[in-house]
């Protein structure tokens, strides 16, 4: 499955962008001033996006590859 397949199923699962997923990682402190929190784990992120929104870990790692700026 390509990157951009990953991001369009998340979308289609959830109804949020990357953009959206990144604001409310702002909301949660794992972004701070555009930039990933140096004290926040992966696996903060990655358990955050599969409790509250029910992605898997391939799905959860696609978002936090955005939060990093990968775009395809």
């Amino acid at each position: 499955m390509s990157f951009q397949a990953y991001i369009d199923n998340i979308e289609a699962k959830t109804g949020k962008t990357p953009a959206d997923f990144k604001k409310l990682a702002e909301e949660k402190g794992f972004i701070i001033n555009g930039n990933l929190n140096p004290a926040t784990k992966v696996t903060e992120i990655t358990n955050w996006l599969k409790e509250d929104f029910g992605l898997g870990h391939g799905h959860a790692m696609a978002i936090y590859a955005t939060f990093k700026g990968k775009t395809e």
